[in-house]
């Protein structure tokens, strides 16, 4: 199963991100497809305070209601897995937390990849850097 990170969430609601139709096509060909795929639950929340907030964007933000239409768009797909913590959750947090040596904002991307690792996510479609920190769970740039 694969998941995507927030920026491939982002770009693909954003019309004005150069890789907007790149990502859009993704999102619709894993909202379309038959194979499972994931959104960790941390994405959701930040996808929604990015593309609402004001000062990101030089047009105007989504509004709350485009923003909760499209989360709701995503959750129709019968294949679509929200992640979340597990039972387990601490510990492969704190393995990620001390491999790669987490400061600061980074246990942002820690706590998401520690979600992906718990649900045994195959790949992590990210522009992140970040995420190289957690060999554990392979990630790729899908608009290289």
């Amino acid at each position: 199963m694969i998941a995507l990170d927030t920026n491939v969430l982002v770009y693909s609601h954003r019309r004005e991100s150069e890789h907007h139709e790149a990502a859009l096509g993704l999102v619709k060909a894993c909202a379309e497809g038959r194979a499972n795929w994931a959104i960790p639950w941390p994405c959701i929340y930040e996808f929604y305070s990015v593309v609402t907030h004001p000062k990101i964007w030089k047009e105007a933000a989504s509004t709350p209601d485009q923003a909760r239409n499209q989360i709701n768009a995503w959750m129709m797909s019968p294949t679509l897995k929200l992640l979340s913590e597990t039972a387990q959750f601490f510990s492969i947090l704190e393995s990620h937390m001390h491999i790669g040596r987490v400061r600061g904002p980074v246990i942002h991307d820690a706590r998401i990849a520690a979600i992906c690792s718990a649900h045994g996510v195959e790949e992590l479609l990210s522009r992140d850097r970040d995420f190289g920190l957690f060999p554990g769970l392979r990630t790729r740039d899908p608009f290289r």
